[in-house]
C-alpha cells in the first residue's frame, strides 16, 4: 500500500526507552509521518522540525493530554518496565493501568485512530499464567482490543536484541546478549531486533493493515513482516 506522503499524526510513548527510541528515529525519517508527538516524563534531548515533545509526569491520568490526543491518528505505546526491575504492584501499574488510561484518553479525543502496543511473547489474554508479566500483558491486551479501536495492533516479541550498546537491566540479558548469534542461528523465532520491531510498529500503524480488532503478531509474524518490508518491491 502507497502510503501518503506526510499524512500521519503519530504520537509515541515510551520514546525515551529501547524500542521507542526506535521507532521514534523511523518516524522522523518516514515521509509517510507528518508530525511526530512524544509523549513522556523528561525531554528527549533531539530537535526536528517534525518532533513536538510533551512533558507528562503522572500516566495514572491522562485526561489532562485529550487536546494533543486529538489530532494524532496513530499511536504507538512503547512505556514498560522490565520484571524484577521494579515491585509486582508498580509492573502491573505501568503494563496495564498505564496503558489503557492512555488509551481511553485517545479513544475519547480521536475514534479512529490506530493503535499499536507493545506486548510481549507469552502475553496470556486467559489470566491463568503464572507468570505477571504474561498475566498483565494479557490483561491489557484484552482491554485494548475491547475499546473499539478501528485497528489495534499487539506486538509479542520474545527476546529483543538491544542493536546498541546499552546497559543490560539484569544477568539473563547480558548472557543473551553475549549468546545473541548463535542463538539467533539455533532459534530465529525467537529473537528480534529492536530497530526491526519498531519499523513493524510504525508500519502497522501508518498503513492501519490488519483485520478490525487485531490482530496478534507473535515473534515469527514480526520478523515476517520485517522480512517483507525489507524485500525489493516488483510491479
Amino acid at each position: 500500500m502507497k502510503i501518503p506522503t506526510g499524512e500521519t499524526r503519530l504520537v509515541i510513548v515510551g520514546a525515551t526507552g529501547m524500542v521507542g527510541g526506535y521507532a521514534l528515529r523511523y518516524a522522523l525519517e518516514n515521509p509517510a509521518v507528518g508530525a511526530v508527538t512524544c509523549i513522556g516524563r523528561r525531554k528527549l534531548g533531539i530537535s526536528n522540525s517534525k518532533l513536538n515533545e510533551v512533558l507528562h509526569v503522572d500516566f495514572a491520568d491522562c485526561s489532562p493530554l485529550a487536546k494533543v490526543l486529538s489530532s494524532q491518528n496513530a499511536a504507538v505505546f512503547c512505556l514498560g518496565a522490565y520484571t524484577g526491575a521494579v515491585s509486582d504492584a508498580e509492573l502491573r501499574r505501568i503494563t496495564v493501568d498505564y496503558a489503557i488510561e492512555f488509551a481511553r484518553v485517545l479513544r475519547d479525543s480521536n475514534p479512529g485512530a490506530a493503535f499499536s502496543f507493545l506486548s510481549g511473547s507469552g502475553a496470556d489474554p486467559t489470566g491463568r499464567s503464572r507468570m505477571p508479566f504474561a498475566r498483565y500483558k494479557g490483561e491489557a491486551e484484552n482491554a485494548l482490543m475491547a475499546m473499539g479501536f478501528p485497528h489495534v495492533y499487539l506486538f509479542r516479541p520474545a527476546y529483543i536484541y538491544p542493536v546498541g550498546p546499552r546497559k543490560e537491566p539484569n544477568f539473563t540479558y547480558r548472557l543473551l546478549r553475549a549468546i545473541y548469534p548463535a542463538f539467533r542461528a539455533l532459534f530465529p523465532n525467537q529473537v528480534i531486533r529492536a530497530d526491526d520491531l519498531a519499523q513493524a510498529m510504525v508500519d502497522a500503524v501508518i498503513s492501519e493493515t490488519g483485520q478490525r480488532g487485531g490482530p496478534v503478531f507473535e515473534n515469527r509474524d514480526i520478523r515476517a513482516m520485517v522480512e517483507s518490508l525489507h524485500r525489493p518491491q516488483t510491479r
